[in-house]
């Protein structure tokens, strides 16, 4: 089912931020040294573990979309949404390789330990097959691509799958690159990826609603080749998206902010790490300048880093990428998608959309506003947006892990243009 929308939206508002910096981040060379990685104990054997594995491997994908209502979801003039790929149970985050093959982590509230591999083999813009490359995992949420090889987050662990893209019909045994990270499921599914600097950016959400448990907690971790890391950025109470500035190098991210202060306060966020070490807030300070009603007498919030842009309240800002193509209007190139994974605990629902941060001249937000919407219905939400992943065609991935499905999202010229 393919939607093209011609009519006009105007839903989008001015930002007004406070000052920032950008940094670049070092490029440094990484070495290859792997000695301290170790093979993963599964929960299976290993003879069953591959029989699972090629229980599903090379499974072919067939259409299922009768639950989905693409008509519903509204987009700018010339856009068009259609089914990537489907029948992904708990669809997360993304990532490719150079072949085109997309790697999907799974994960969320629900249980789920598999990492899937799809693959549009005749390059008509929807998956034609799909792998399971692991199985028996804690959470898999965090999928990252680097150097021929597969980095997939657990809660706790960091594995790896080596030589992936050309072993889809018989993965290998993962490899634990570690096993360090703290084991609280609160907020403990990770978003993994690999910085221009060639190290693997790694968070460690809050093990709470609100609370200061000290580091590593509420921090985004930077890994050596080693498994050993460092603190690069606190404050951040749950970070499940970033990415880097095309031109600066500078880190990017959202933030999902802490409940129970009400429908409209505090915001999610999206910040700009400038040099490490910032703090970003979380305990104390939420969005611009709202202090905690439990933790804001500690630290007041201009001894802290503001968000660049204050998003909406409890949406669930989760994935985002900069748009480094040229298939969509120039408009869109260098700017920032979010998926908004939604509400669960407001009032009126909120999210459940792709959003598009305009960034002026000065680099700094400038706009907000939806790019595609219509999965909340009333207060009824029958899809949520996860991740967003640029394919090398220009055109925008957006997976669904209620849904199970991945969306992919193209523009044309002639529909623009009505004709």
């Amino acid at each position: 089912m393919l939607r093209t929308v011609s009519e006009p939206r105007s839903r989008s508002r001015r930002v007004d931020t406070q000052p920032f910096a950008l940094a670049r981040q070092p490029r440094d060379d990484v070495s290859e040294p792997r000695s301290r990685s170790r093979r993963v104990d599964t929960a299976l054997p290993r003879s069953a573990f591959l029989v699972v594995l090629a229980l599903f491997a090379g499974s072919v994908l067939a259409a299922d979309d009768e639950a989905l209502r693409l008509d519903e979801i509204e987009l700018p003039p010339g856009f068009s949404i259609d089914v990537f790929a489907s029948g992904i149970d708990l669809a997360r985050s993304l990532a490719q390789s150079p072949s085109g093959a997309v790697f999907v982590g799974t994960g969320g509230l629900r249980q789920s330990d598999s990492v899937y591999a799809v693959v549009d083999e005749d390059g008509d813009g929807r998956a034609d097959r799909r792998y399971t490359v692991a199985s028996g995992l804690n959470r898999p949420n965090g999928v990252a691509f680097h150097d021929g090889d597969l980095y997939v987050a657990e809660i706790s662990r960091i594995l790896r799958l080596d030589d992936i893209d050309g072993r889809l019909n018989a993965p290998p045994e993962p490899v634990v690159v570690t096993a360090n990270l703290p084991d609280r499921r609160h907020h403990g599914w990770k978003f993994i990826r690999f910085g221009p600097d060639g190290r693997l950016y790694v968070p460690v959400g809050a093990p709470c609603n609100i609370c200061d448990e000290g580091d590593p907690f509420a921090t985004i971790l930077r890994l050596d080749e080693e498994g050993d890391h460092e603190v690069v950025a606190r404050g951040v109470r749950n970070t499940v998206g970033f990415d880097w500035h095309p031109d600066t190098g500078a880190l990017w991210f959202t933030d999902n902010g802490r409940d129970m202060m009400g429908d409209e306060v505090p915001p999610d966020e999206l910040n700009v790490l400038s040099e490490d070490g910032q703090h970003f807030g979380y305990p104390y300070c939420h969005g611009q300048d709202i202090a905690d009603p439990e933790f804001g007498d500690q630290r007041p919030c201009n001894e802290l880093v503001p968000p660049a842009l204050d998003l909406g309240p409890h949406v669930g800002a989760v994935g985002m990428r900069f748009y480094r193509g040229d298939a969509f209007p120039a408009r869109f190139r260098g700017q920032i998608f979010i998926a908004e994974h939604g509400s669960w605990n407001r009032s009126e629902k909120i999210g459940y959309r792709v959003m598009v941060v305009r960034l002026g001249a000065d680099g700094r937000p400038a706009e907000y506003e939806e790019f595609a919407a219509g999965w909340l219905q009333g207060e009824n939400a029958w899809g949520r947006p996860v991740d967003v992943m640029e394919r090398a065609d220009g055109s925008l991935l957006v997976s669904d892990d209620l849904q199970g499905v991945i969306y992919r999202i193209t523009w044309d010229a002639a529909a623009a243009a009505g004709e």
